[in-house]
């Protein structure tokens, strides 16, 4: 099992009545926290592209971003997690462009995710002159567009495109990615249905809706099974199941625990529900503007029983072996809630005592399956 960050801008409002520049530190502390990431031995980090989404996620422009951490970072593979494809966001040429760019800026390090948004409040913004008044378009839009990228990554001339949401007759897409035959690709995906999807696809799967140990099991058995008689958008299939946590570690254990609880763990939660409505809400999540309760230690307690890493070196280690033994691929921790000298330890004895002892290979996963594409289209 692999380990990376994502990063989102998490910018509430309580940090912005007591620091006018909350936004700014919020962006600089994550940048800092991806360059603690890759001396550590992380491999991945995401991320995010969100529209309109106050306090939850300011970070719109991620290929911006990833940009500059192309030039800031040596090892850590950098993923838009995700590029949304949707003409009406991003032009399809466009974000290919930007994929390509990335990809020879960082060196082959780039990853492609891919996905429809956060919900109405996000989306619904960019299509009300279509006069879409759903979210249930966009899986049409995205359908219709992911199969395209690859064509416009390998063919000389792209060869063009006529389709219900979006057109474009034959160009040359420029530049083409340095790696062959082109970045790994992944879907964000939220339902058992949608893991299925993107199995078939051949696509690697960012499981963001994915915070407890048992709620694997089900998408992982559809996903597994489906991907084996994948019939892959790209050249090659990404075997992959992306999960997220939120890790709390320290050398004192009780500090550990005390961080998570001072955390704002449960505002951003209530954040997730507020802007992600195709999410289905659980009962005891009250509607926005009402939000759930602060943590406690017994809450972390639970938490910590389905995934939540918290503790001592020793505590991580044993909740990411669990990870690992469900099948997780690659688990990844959230960020931008606890105290940054805290995050930053955080990091660092994953570093040091939990990394090393679970993610053996020096060689990125999808490397091996982008290297192994390429050989093989060349042989």
């Amino acid at each position: 099992m692999e380990f990376g960050l994502f990063i989102q801008m998490y910018t509430p409002q309580f940090r912005r009545d007591v620091d006018p520049d909350a936004e700014h530190h919020a962006l600089m502390n994550e940048l800092e926290l991806v360059q603690a990431a890759d001396r550590a031995g992380f491999k991945y980090v995401w991320v995010t592209e969100h529209h309109f989404l106050d306090e939850y996620s300011h970070l719109s422009a991620n290929d911006v971003v990833l940009g500059y951490l192309a030039h800031a970072t040596e090892r850590i593979h950098l993923g838009s997690g995700i590029f949304n494809p949707l003409a009406q966001v991003n032009h399809p040429a466009k974000v290919a462009e930007r994929v390509a760019m990335l990809d020879h800026l960082s060196g082959g390090r780039f990853e492609f995710g891919t996905g429809r948004g956060a919900g109405s409040h996000e989306i619904l913004g960019f299509l009300h002159r279509d006069g879409v008044t759903d979210t249930t378009a966009t899986r049409a839009m995205w359908e219709e567009t992911i199969g395209e990228f690859a064509k416009m990554f390998t063919q000389d001339e792209y060869e063009g495109f006529e389709g219900k949401w979006w057109s474009l007759p034959p160009r040359k897409i420029l530049p083409k990615p340095w790696k062959k035959p082109h970045p790994p690709m992944w879907y964000a995906a939220g339902n058992t249905s949608s893991y299925a999807m993107a199995a078939h696809k051949g696509l690697g799967v960012l499981g963001f809706s994915i915070g407890d140990i048992d709620q694997l099991a089900p998408v992982m058995e559809v996903y597994k099974k489906e991907v084996a008689n994948a019939e892959p958008v790209g050249a090659f299939v990404n075997d992959n199941i992306m999960v997220t946590s939120t890790a709390f570690v320290s050398e004192d254990r009780e500090r550990a625990y005390q961080a998570a609880v001072s955390s704002s763990m449960s505002y951003l939660q209530s954040n997730v529900f507020r802007y992600h409505d195709t999410f289905p809400r659980p009962e005891e999540v009250p509607a926005w503007p009402g939000l759930i309760p602060p943590d406690t230690r017994e809450s972390i307690e639970m938490q910590a029983a389905g995934g939540l890493v918290v503790g001592d070196p020793d505590d991580a280690l044993e909740t990411c072996r669990k990870w690992e033994a469900a099948g997780a691929d690659q688990l990844v921790f959230g960020v931008g809630m606890s105290e940054q000298a805290e995050m930053l330890e955080t990091i660092r004895l994953m570093g040091e005592h939990v990394i090393p002892k679970i993610d053996k290979d020096p060689v990125h996963r999808t490397t091996r399956m982008r290297e192994g594409a390429a050989t093989h289209q060349s042989a």
